[in-house]
């Protein structure tokens, strides 16, 4: 039987003491039966306490949200100002203004608000869930939904989901380095005297939310939730925002670059205005409109629908989205660091020899795999799984178990502690190859009489071991001794002076879409490093297979001796790190990224979470141990590099929507403010009305609502992209004077060819101001030509409309409370044969710019 502790085996039972402080939870009652709490119980004490999370921002009404987006200074001062205008008697402006800054922001609330919420949903959707008795039967519910009082099951690899007392336990063996430090696990026990002391995690009886499990198995109580954890009474060191990622610095210096723009020219305008005599309250709005014009308002609407609408498109394609900026990062990762097992093969994986020392064929070994993997109890491995599936699998009801030593990544192996009914007592060890045959001084042959293990069978061993891995397959060192009848308690100095009962050798085949996808990434400008704690032979057989070039290899043992320096200078030419423990493949992701590449890690077990954290994308499967999905960043729905492949095209079409939008929106603003500059310099008038400056951002916001939605480049898609300021500045401070030139084209027109007043030049400036910007965008959006590269349907939908609405508008009775009028047909004509002028010419500037600039 299963050694189990419990508190029914205990002579005392001393209460759990989570927390000096009292509180709600300490006037709920105990469970009423050994069932766990009812369905009605649960729900009334989730009210009374609140859902199981771990707030460290809360999030405001959604009246208050809106409202915030009214705190833009731009906004705010634009606002008083033109409370200002009424107070002084232009109660239009003061409409017209008022009108269109309203409409501004709450199109920017609810596009972001839409695409915050799709986000949350998603990321819903992988979130973690525990066993919990309700009702008398075992139920998984989310770790929201857990309440004080729940009785919850946990086996390896579960994170542990809120605080609570250990009510049985078997071999559990706890990570709880997050709240105490403690490098290696602690074994907890049901029952025991231990309390906590200041809350620093010592008891033995007591587990910790946000501490993970590494073996073995337990049945906890839960005592407290939420806020009122002990990892709840740190979340405002929990709170501090992690350093900022290259998008969000990018976007910051964006914003930095563009105010910079702004108060100059503002300033500039504003002073020439006022020492050309022109009203100063005008002059003012005027200034601040122009600053309202050239700030890309919908930027951060922009960001949240574009990450969003990736992640929903992302979702569609299997991958599910936790962090919103990993998109990026995912489109701009160069690296991708993966085990191989279910990723690279098909982790169907078959034991398909299981021989003695000799090499023949032994039942004796079989049995001996068997029954560790049977009475294990961390997580079964594939290859634990292909044991204990095999069609010859033998009976072990004469077997008992005694006790376990769980499997960690340095020993490298795996031990239980059993007895017959005979009473015979012997300790079944399995693991890699080379520590089972360190570890042995003897063998045997088919369970015949055991022989020293001498320096020629030692090399005998190892050539076979060698044999078998040059054909791809994997194998584990099956190994025994015997203990004497009062030997109940196993540890890890009980593994010496084995007896070397075999070799269990497995086939784990290729899996049939890897050596495309490995291809593919490669063709993307990803290179593939696979990071395993197999073999190098293994993992070289594999690669042939799946025509992965090797350029180098790296062992753990090769690993250990290197400074951090040494390794820095090895990881760009090494393809595979194979036989490396958890902190080496930590190591080899901080390596690549202090080389100044964007690293993604794929994995799924515990010893994946400190290098899935260490990544700029870490990435897990939705089959994955609890540590790892939480650590992740994003969640595949299929473990396969396929499914990865197009989340890496969705990040790079994620971010080029993101700066498209940047450098279309700041391409055409910057040459129509340079024109505001010299206009102000040779007309006795502001050359738009404060409210037109702000109505024609307001048909430009419009009009590329739709572009999260845009087809991006193909050759945009073939490399990673990352973050590049200098770029996106080069682009609009060379495609902006275009604008700058067809403005005064305009001018040109409008005062020395149709002699027009301050009415008709606002009208017709305006206009071909509008229309330019929006037959921009078809030239703009694409590296390519225009006509092969077309828009989405909605985005051309939105910009026609807002160009014909441009001009349409000074026809109309409502133009005329806006400072317009019907400018003559003789203009109208002469606008349409500029804007193809413009088109023309703003293509080929383009063209040169990324032939010599980019």
């Amino acid at each position: 039987m299963k050694k189990v502790s419990s508190l029914n085996d205990s002579t005392e039972q001393v209460p759990l003491e989570l927390s000096a402080t009292a509180g709600i939870v300490d006037e709920l009652p105990r469970p009423s039966s050994p069932c766990g709490l009812t369905t009605e119980e649960a729900a009334a004490r989730l009210a009374k306490c609140g859902p199981n999370l771990i707030v460290t921002h809360r999030r405001r009404h959604i009246a208050f949200e809106f409202l915030s987006k009214f705190g833009n200074p731009l906004v705010l001062v634009l606002l008083a100002a033109s409370a200002i205008s009424a107070l002084t008697g232009d109660i239009t402006s003061f409409v017209i203004i008022s009108i269109v800054i309203f409409l501004s922001v709450t199109l920017d609330f609810i596009q972001e608000y839409r695409a915050e919420r799709a986000a949350e949903r998603l990321k819903e959707s992988v979130a973690v869930h525990t066993t919990v008795l309700r009702d008398g039967r075992q139920r998984e519910i989310p770790v929201s939904e857990l309440v004080p009082g729940d009785v919850v099951f946990l086996s390896a690899g579960d994170l542990i989901p809120a605080d609570g007392k250990v009510v049985e336990a078997s071999d559990f063996f706890v990570n709880q380095a997050l709240l105490t430090g403690e490098p290696y696990p602690v074994e907890k026990h049901a029952g025991l005297a231990g309390r906590p002391e200041e809350g620093d995690g010592r008891a033995q009886n007591t587990v910790w939310m946000g501490t993970s499990t590494v073996s073995g198995s337990a049945t906890i109580e839960i005592e407290r939730t939420g806020a009122r954890t002990s990892l709840g009474e740190i979340a405002d060191t929990l709170s501090t925002r992690p350093p900022s990622s290259a998008f969000e610095k990018g976007t910051k210096a964006f914003g930095l670059m563009v105010m910079r723009i702004t108060v100059v020219l503002v300033i500039a305008v504003f002073v020439i205005n006022i020492a050309y005599h022109q009203p100063w309250l005008e002059s003012f709005i005027f200034a601040v409109a122009l600053a309202v014009g050239l700030t890309p308002t919908l930027l951060p609407m922009i960001v949240s629908v574009c990450l969003a609408r990736g992640a929903l498109r992302m979702a569609a394609k299997k991958v599910i989205v936790k962090r919103l900026a990993a998109i990026q990062d995912l489109g701009a990762m160069d690296v991708l660091c993966t085990d191989k097992t279910g990723t690279l093969t098909e982790a169907r994986i078959q034991l398909v020899q299981h021989l003695d020392a000799l090499g023949r064929d032994s039942e004796r070994v079989l049995l001996l795999a068997y029954l560790n993997s049977f009475f294990e109890t961390g997580i079964r491995s594939p290859l634990d799984q292909a044991i204990l599936q095999h069609e010859r699998h033998p009976s072990v009801d004469e077997w008992h178990k005694i006790d376990e030593i769980p499997f960690d990544f340095e020993r490298r192996r795996l031990s239980v502690l059993l007895n017959d009914d005979r009473g015979a007592r012997m300790l079944v060890v399995k693991g890699a190859f080379e520590n089972i045959l360190q570890l042995s001084t003897k063998y045997e042959a088919d369970g015949q009489d055991t022989q020293p293990l001498g320096p020629a069978m030692r090399d005998r061993l190892r050539k076979k071991f060698d044999d078998f891995s040059r054909e791809g397959l994997r194998v584990l060192g099956i190994a025994w001794r015997p203990v004497s009848p009062d030997h109940v308690h196993a540890a890890a100095n009980d593994e010496t002076e084995l007896v070397f009962a075999g070799f269990a050798v497995f086939l784990d085949p290729p899996k049939a879409s890897a050596a495309k996808a490995v291809h593919d990434l490669e063709a993307c400008g990803v290179a593939l490093k696979v990071v395993t704690g197999d073999n190098e032979l293994v993992t070289q057989h594999l690669c042939i297979q799946l025509g992965l070039k090797v350029e180098g290899v790296l062992t753990g043992a090769d690993i250990e001796r290197l400074d951090d320096h040494a390794l820095q200078g090895q990881v760009e030419r090494t393809t595979l790190f194979c036989r490396v423990n958890p902190d080496q493949k930590n190591r080899v992701i901080l390596a690549l990224k202090a080389r100044g590449r964007t690293v993604g890690f794929l994995g799924d077990g515990i010893n994946d979470a400190p290098p899935i954290h260490s990544a700029d994308v870490g990435l897990s499967v939705d089959s994955a141990v609890d540590v790892a999905k939480e650590a992740a960043d994003l969640i595949l729905l299929e473990q396969d590099l396929g499914v990865l492949l197009e989340g890496v095209l969705e990040g790079r079409r994620t971010l080029g929507n993101v700066l498209k939008y940047m450098m279309m929106g700041m391409s055409t603003n910057f040459g129509p403010m340079c024109s505001m500059v010299g206009a102000s310099l040779i007309l006795p008038f502001l050359p738009l009305l404060p409210a037109q400056v702000l109505l024609n951002n307001l048909l430009y916001d419009v009009s590329v609502l739709p572009l999260p939605l845009d087809n991006v480049d193909a050759d945009y898609l073939k490399r990673p992209r990352k973050w590049d300021m200098a770029f996106v500045r080069n682009f609009f401070i060379t495609m902006g004077p275009v604008c700058t030139v067809f403005d005064f084209l305009t001018f040109f027109i409008l005062l020395q060819l149709l002699h027009a007043h301050e009415v008709l030049f606002h009208t017709g400036w305006f206009v071909e101001q509008t229309v330019a910007q929006q037959v921009a965008i078809f030239v703009l959006r694409t590296r390519g030509n225009p006509l092969r590269s077309l828009p989405h349907p909605w985005l051309i939908t939105t910009v026609l409309v807002a160009a014909a609405l441009s001009v349409a508008l000074p026809l109309l009775p409502l133009g005329a409370y806006l400072g317009f009028e019907p400018p003559p047909q003789t203009f109208l004509v002469a606008l349409a044969f500029m804007m193809i002028a413009f088109l023309l010419v703003l293509e080929g500037v383009k063209r040169w710019f990324y032939r010599y600039l980019a």
